[in-house]
């Protein structure tokens, strides 16, 4: 996988405080990881890193499009995301990423690369499904539904077959049923 050092973070030269990073997101930073279920993505991600004596906090914000097909049409559309997730950072021993909302580095770490938390934070915030917002309420135009609506058959038709359809004796048997 092509990392690249954008995401890289060097905290061992900033001051104790909080530090400021903007990154804009789109289909390149995707093609990183071989995810292709965005057609276009536009996302703005603000990380504050917090820097402490013994310790790092890191605070992940993002917002933005991205163009996803709506599962019920197949139609593409933009879909709006937003999240935010918080990311602890301990030195130790080893290298230890278990814990999803803590890091730990060894000792002699410089810097600290969050490509991975990015790109977990903007994927997990879509929904599993995804509806276009014109079949919520029900100003999608398409030529498939267009299409559809043409070919239903009307209300006043069903009728008419069904009054046509009935065969006598079936008359006769309700018949049987009434007696009693």
């Amino acid at each position: 996988m092509n990392r690249t050092k954008e995401f890289l973070i060097p905290f061992v030269g900033l001051k104790l405080g909080k530090h400021h990073f903007e990154y804009q997101i789109n289909n390149a930073f995707f093609e990183n990881f071989e995810y292709d279920e965005f057609q276009n993505s536009e996302v703005k991600v603000s990380v504050v890193l917090e820097k402490k004596s013994n310790m790092l906090e890191l605070s992940f914000k993002h917002k933005g499009t991205v163009n996803v097909p709506c599962d019920l049409t197949g139609e593409d559309f933009d879909l709006p995301i937003k999240g935010k997730m918080k990311l602890i950072v301990r030195f130790g021993e080893e290298f230890n990423n278990d814990n999803e909302e803590l890091l730990i580095l060894p000792f002699g770490e410089f810097e600290i690369d969050i490509i991975q938390y990015i790109y977990e934070m903007i994927v997990l915030s879509v929904p599993l499904k995804r509806v276009h917002p014109g079949v919520k309420d029900g100003s999608l135009k398409t030529d498939a539904l267009e299409k559809l609506n043409e070919l239903q058959i009307k209300e006043a038709d069903k009728k008419e077959n069904k009054e046509e359809d009935i065969d006598p004796r079936w008359d006769k048997l309700k018949q049987l049923l009434t007696d009693k």
